[in-house]
């Protein structure tokens, strides 16, 4: 079975590190892994911002690049969610393209719940130790319905979850949200970040990097620089 990897453009950008502990998962748990080489965004930034002409065409250019697979894992709730939950909006008047997205749209798969629920994997205990907090993303969680998969795969490994408040609660970022409404997007972080806190764990642990930066840079600018603020694929790889 073949798997293509959707890096996301903030993994290939900013922290490389995570599409390689998310390739090392996928192929541990038995497939064949390929990175298409011309991927680029998944046009979430686009299609959010109403630039609907910009998005549908990386959207066709996605489609493109990953049809041809047997499932497409993505670690990120947010790209995940666009390509599962919108891009049926961007090719609705196009019953070709339609139809070719149907065909792949059921294929495509946030990591964790690829790993739980088609891979159905049992991973070693590791020695990553707790206790960790766990901040659900908004898209993950509500287009995608992951929340169980990435705290079964922890406790797999062996890693204790000490729930925060409010781990359901949006942490801010919401793409360019953060960029247009700075302010609201800081209380809403200030509020995550003292929730992570809160929860005396040492660490908190989410699925998408658009989180992960928000949060451990308002931590950071805070003076907070002992929490650590961990991807789950690097965490289940035994990368930290």
């Amino acid at each position: 079975m073949r798997v293509g990897l959707f890096v996301t453009c903030l993994v290939d950008t900013m922290r490389p590190e995570i599409g390689f502990s998310a390739l090392k998962l996928i192929e541990e748990a038995g497939y064949e892994v390929d990175v298409p080489p011309a991927q680029t965004c998944c046009g979430q930034p686009a299609y959010n911002s109403g630039e609907r002409p910009l998005a549908r065409d990386l959207a066709e250019k996605t489609l493109r690049e990953f049809e041809q697979y047997d499932y497409v894992v993505i670690p990120s709730g947010s790209c995940g969610g666009m390509i599962r939950a919108h891009y049926g909006d961007l090719f609705r008047d196009d019953p070709e393209l339609m139809a070719r997205y149907g065909k792949l749209r059921e294929r495509v798969y946030e990591l964790t719940d690829f790993l739980v629920n088609v891979a159905k994997v049992t991973l070693p205990e590791g020695e990553f130790r707790g206790p960790v907090t766990y901040h659900d993303s908004c898209s993950g969680l509500r287009e995608l319905g992951v929340k169980a998969q990435p705290r079964a795969l922890l406790a797999q490994r062996g890693v204790a979850v000490q729930e925060m408040k409010d781990c359901e609660h949006c942490c801010g970022f919401g793409g360019t949200f953060a960029v247009k409404y700075g302010a609201i997007s800081t209380a809403i972080v200030d509020e995550k970040c003292m929730n992570v806190q809160a929860s005396g764990a040492g660490a908190v642990v989410l699925g998408d990097l658009g989180c992960m930066l928000n949060i451990e840079g308002r931590l950071r600018r805070t003076g907070d620089a002992s929490t650590r603020v961990l991807h789950i694929a690097q965490v289940l790889a035994g990368d930290v």
